[in-house]
């Protein structure tokens, strides 16, 4: 099993964002906490997808932090990212686990402690749970509860990131819980300050993970 630190997981959204300006807002978070960095495209071609995960990548290592590629497994292989994260459409993980080798990150999504649980049994590193809010992204996402992330988090042994439309306004809904984080996209993505809005996630975060372990 990887060892994964999520406790400020960031998953990138490029829609609005000129290159240049992309890239900065992703350097001005890695140097301000974020702990682990998901590149979600889902409208380009698989060269561009490609060639930006070689940019992103390049940029995700010079901080020390491990590049996540979402969904394309082809792609994490091909820009020799240091992972995958599959939602319950994509490849099984234990068929990505074979593709990847055991050095390769696998994350999975999983909404029920059943799926949960058989992303681990299949050798997943780590799970993200959601959506906890709705979300400002394009990807299609259905509520989840904080007492089925509870279950979640208490049925497993690997780390789990809590998702969707967190933001320091509502992020302390998971006080008390033992997430091991939690994924962000608009709460960096589209703040003017996008380091300091990192910095401050990223302490918010550890408070977070403190008061869960009291449990």
């Amino acid at each position: 099993m990887n060892a994964i630190d999520c406790s400020l997981y960031l998953v990138t959204n490029s829609d609005p964002f000129p290159e240049e300006r992309f890239l900065k807002i992703i350097e001005e978070a890695l140097q301000n906490g974020v702990t682990l960095l998901q590149l979600r495209e889902k409208e380009l071609t698989g060269r561009a997808y490609y060639e930006r995960a070689l940019a992103v990548k390049k940029l995700a290592h010079q901080y020390h932090v491990p590049l996540i590629i979402d969904d394309r497994v082809d792609i994490a292989l091909a820009a020799d990212a240091d992972g995958v994260h599959l939602g319950q459409s994509d490849l099984p993980v234990s068929a990505a686990r074979r593709l990847m080798g055991p050095n390769k990150i696998i994350g999975a999504s999983a909404k029920t402690v059943e799926q949960a649980l058989e992303a681990e049994r299949q050798g997943a590193d780590y799970l993200g749970t959601g959506a906890i809010f709705p979300t400002r992204t394009k990807v299609i996402t259905q509520q989840t509860s904080t007492d089925t992330l509870r279950a979640i988090c208490e049925a497993v042994r690997i780390p789990v990131a809590a998702i969707g439309g967190l933001n320091r306004k509502n992020v302390h809904v998971l006080d008390g819980i033992p997430v091991s984080g939690f994924c962000v996209v608009s709460a960096i993505m589209y703040s003017e300050t996008p380091g300091a809005a990192a910095k401050e996630l990223a302490a918010i975060s550890n408070e977070i993970q403190a008061m869960g372990r009291k449990l």
